[in-house]
């Protein structure tokens, strides 16, 4: 079969002649050890692949199944693809060695990929106005894609209480999660000031004073912002704010945490939309709002305010909560839901919405209309705007939007749009003192472990302590020197276990390098890290993780003074 290289993209391939529309500069990460697979070894690893022009690399692999892709590429244009030679004929042509070899990444090497982008932060206890329930929290992400399509935020709501921490995970390239991880933490802080802190920094703004600073971030040097586009995110952002203003006459003071998270989610997605159909004088500006809009993000977002978690989540990446029990054991709360064809609501909800002539058509091959994976997303105008509204500002925009062939698709069965939302679903969470930890990640991590798997990984990390079960050998046969190689995995393990000073780098090091008996696998581990950026996306997809650890002091004063 041939698919995409990345979930995250629509397989439609763009002409040779102009350039792909969502080739993003973006800083990240690179194969930097691509030599060290090579040969004979990969010929034995990576079975066949086929190419395409451009960035769309149509790959097939036996390890690699529909399931697994973000979207499915029409049937009509499969013609694009053409057969390369197999990694054993590409070669048994070109021999370097007269026997094969075998090239891993040290341990040094090893960690300095896994620890390029990783990011700490610790939370002071008191922050002049409130004592904080988090300690602090960790962040890494690995990329699959080149480059990477998923990004993730973190702010300290400085005119309120509390703090953000998000995760964003893109497809069809990273223009649209970029956007949205710049602009909607301070649509959500926006949505929860009262009245008057938002006539002050209006009026601030008509008389050109400094304004009042909204959030504090928290970023990794290769989290950048947009400058170009800074002028007009502000401009759309105060137009929100001014209809706030509007909206409320100050009676009353009481801000309802679940509608602001909805209304700024619902808002950024209509402000987005609204910017592509508008345009911009300033040509790079102009395509730079038609790439957001035509690209899509799911997001899943934390506010943290005292014992009070809410957490919005639109598509399916996921919040996990760590709970410890009494007899120091780990278990795991899901505190969000998968927006996809395997929550039979949003299929339900999806067929409620349009006619029932479109009731097979609409979810198709458990993707919407047989493309998209997620239900719920930002952007993905080819998913929301009218057939004539995409000619029109396709033919009057820029050549590089109008000469390529994803913006011009109309996916089938397409009658009675919108067809996607970027509604978020949100649930509330009272914090207790047995809840230790939260975990935010995008797909690539749930594609790879059991959520039981993750918190009892993170909550061994995080105290250190090891409830150790017997060895499952799930079925396998294991001799006397593989179990004995097996209990010393196990040994070496709980005296590594700090080698990563980091929760989600030490998490990914086992969603990554772990083999079937649950241990990190140094050899498995070097050989996916090794991975050229052709045939990395076939095995996995970007991960990007975010650990906040609370402070269970805190949160138990605050159910004592109840």
């Amino acid at each position: 079969m041939c698919v995409c290289p990345g979930p995250r993209r629509i397989g439609i391939p763009v002409r040779s002649s102009s350039p792909p529309l969502f080739s993003d500069a973006m800083p990240a990460p690179t194969q930097l050890f691509l030599p060290l697979v090579r040969n004979c070894e990969l010929s034995r690893i990576y079975g066949t692949a086929c190419y395409c022009h451009h960035k769309h690399l149509c790959c097939s692999s036996p390890y690699l199944s529909q399931s697994c892709l973000r979207y499915t590429p029409h049937p009509a244009y499969a013609t694009f693809c053409r057969p390369k030679e197999s990694w054993w004929q590409y070669t048994q042509g070109r021999r370097y060695a007269s026997t094969p070899q075998k090239f891993y990444l040290t341990p040094p090497q090893v960690n300095s990929i896994l620890k390029a982008n990783e990011y700490s932060f610790k939370v002071p206890e008191f922050d002049g106005k409130n004592v904080s329930s988090i300690l602090g929290f960790d962040s890494n992400q690995l990329p699959a894609n080149a480059p990477i399509e998923d990004r993730r935020s973190a702010a300290t709501c400085l005119q309120t209480r509390g703090m953000l921490l998000g995760v964003f995970d893109g497809h069809a390239g990273c223009a649209c999660s970029q956007a949205v991880s710049e602009r909607l933490f301070y649509y959500i802080a926006v949505s929860l000031l009262p009245h008057e802190t938002l006539l002050e920094i209006e009026n601030a703004v008509e008389s050109g004073r400094a304004l009042l600073p909204i959030l504090q971030w928290h970023k990794h040097p290769n989290d950048y912002f947009s400058k170009e586009a800074s002028k007009l995110y502000f401009n759309s952002l105060r137009t929100y704010w001014q209809e706030l203003i509007d909206l409320n006459t100050g009676e009353s003071t009481d801000i309802d945490v679940k509608e602001a998270l909805i209304n700024a989610f619902k808002r950024l997605d209509n402000d987005i939309s609204l910017e592509a159909q508008v345009g911009d004088p300033n040509s790079f500006l102009n395509y730079l709002v038609l790439r957001v809009a035509f690209s899509g993000a799911t997001a899943c977002v934390a506010h943290v305010d005292g014992v009070d978690l809410h957490v919005a989540n639109t598509g399916d990446s996921r919040a996990m909560l760590g709970v410890q029990e009494e007899d120091g054991s780990w278990s795991a709360v899901t505190l969000s839901n998968d927006h996809n064809a395997q929550n039979e609501r949003e299929v339900e909800r999806l067929k409620l919405e349009h006619p029932k002539s479109e009731s097979k058509s609409v979810v198709k091959q458990d993707r919407l209309l047989g493309l998209l994976m997620p239900f719920r997303a930002f952007g993905d105008v080819k998913f929301k705007w009218s057939i004539d509204l995409q000619k029109r500002v396709i033919e009057s925009g820029p050549d590089q939007l109008n000469d390529n062939e994803y913006t011009k698709f109309i996916p089938p069965n397409y009658h009675t749009p919108p067809y996607l939302t970027a509604e978020p679903e949100v649930t509330y969470h009272r914090l207790r003192p047995q809840d230790k930890f939260l975990v935010l990640a995008t797909d690539g991590l749930w594609e790879t472990m059991h959520r039981h798997d993750v918190v009892k990984i993170v909550g061994e990390y995080l105290t250190g302590m090891h409830h150790q079960q017997p060895i499952a050998v799930g079925g396998y046969k294991v001799t006397l020197g593989q179990m004995h190689g097996l209990l010393t995995e196990r040994r070496a393990k709980m005296s590594s276990v700090f080698e990563d000073q980091n929760a989600a780098t030490h998490l990914i090091r086992h969603a990554v390098g772990n083999n079937e008996f649950g241990a990190v696998d140094h050899e498995r581990l070097s050989k996916m890290l090794s991975l050229p950026e052709e045939l990395a996306r076939m095995y996995r997809d970007d991960i990007t993780i975010i650990v906040v650890q609370f402070n269970s002091h805190v949160v138990g004063a605050y159910q004592n003074q109840e």
